[in-house]
């Protein structure tokens, strides 16, 4: 059977995530391997009650690319058949690329770290925003999004589900958008507790100095296929892989698209690997024909594997 694995972005971290995985030792250790190149204690951190460290971007992009490949991990161990493709959701995109071991781990990690650095200087804080709009398609949050620019920056960034898209860009441009979008006829416009309006055009210096880090980091051929977030294509070479990082910080990540091309493809089951429910859940809103389990803890993992 052709399956997908999904990798869940920022957003999907919380508290205790990994307490489904006690005992499993490749989890406690692929912290250690992250938190070695780090200098600081990601497991501690994990299993505190320090939310707000937690939250911190520069702090959860390596987490979450840890917490992904430590259940990748679980998962190998376990005996899992490898799926025919993989995708991850903005940050998850990278966790995708450490799976298809396109990209080393310990590297990803210093790589997410800088990335996360990179877009928490590009937009002082308070000068950006980001905002959920529920319940209009994407044409009309695009139009929505134009008719708040007034000068500044507000684009589509997320398209997340059907009638679920994420706006990001100038705060006070995102804050008209809401109303317009509530105007418009949208169920709810909701402000996001975030810091960095990303995936917007306010990411471009990020993007140029991302590309420029980008330079000294080798990355090899994928073997498994990486669909893309910016262009729902997957690529074999190094510059294309590259090029298609950089775009990402800047464009919008396209998962509508995503499901939508792996139906087309053949390819209806999915497993999200790592912490939260929210692209298992995306899956079924996106397209009924779908299904993705979370792989959330080592029970979820050794039912998969027994439906193989």
């Amino acid at each position: 059977m052709a399956f997908a694995f999904f990798f869940p972005g920022q957003g999907s971290q919380s508290l205790h995530m990994m307490d489904g995985f006690e005992g499993i030792h490749v989890v406690r250790d692929t912290f250690q391997e992250a938190s070695d190149v780090l200098g600081e204690d990601l497991w501690a951190l994990v299993n505190g009650e320090d939310a707000a460290a937690l939250n911190t971007t520069t702090t959860t992009q390596p987490l979450m690319l840890t917490a992904g490949i430590a259940t990748w991990r679980a998962y190998q161990q376990a005996g899992g058949v490898l799926p025919s493709v993989l995708a991850g959701h903005s940050l998850g995109e990278y966790t995708a690329l450490v799976a298809a071991e396109s990209l080393d781990f310990a590297t990803a990690v210093k790589l997410v770290r800088e990335r996360a650095t990179l877009m928490q200087n590009a937009v002082p804080q308070g000068v950006g925003a980001m905002a959920a709009i529920l319940g209009l398609d994407d044409a009309q949050v695009i139009a929505v999004c134009e008719q708040a620019a007034q000068g500044e920056v507000v684009q589509a960034v997320n398209f997340n589900a059907i009638g679920q898209v994420v706006i990001a860009g100038h705060a006070q441009a995102v804050e008209r958008a809401m109303v317009l979008a509530k105007e418009a006829g949208a169920k709810r416009a909701l402000p996001l507790p975030v810091s960095v309006p990303s995936h917007c055009a306010l990411m471009q210096p990020a993007a140029e100095q991302l590309a420029a880090y980008l330079q000294n980091i080798d990355i090899q051929t994928p073997k498994i296929k990486v669909l893309h977030n910016v262009d729902v294509q997957s690529h074999v070479d190094a510059a294309a892989i590259k090029d298609a990082l950089v775009r990402q910080l800047y464009s919008p990540v396209l998962w509508t698209q995503t499901v939508n091309q792996l139906v087309v493809d053949g390819i209806t089951q999915a497993a999200e690997c790592g912490p939260g429910k929210v692209l298992a859940g995306l899956s079924k809103r996106i397209n009924k024909e779908a299904s993705c389990v979370a792989l959330t803890k080592q029970a979820d993992i050794d039912a998969f594997i027994a439906a193989q």
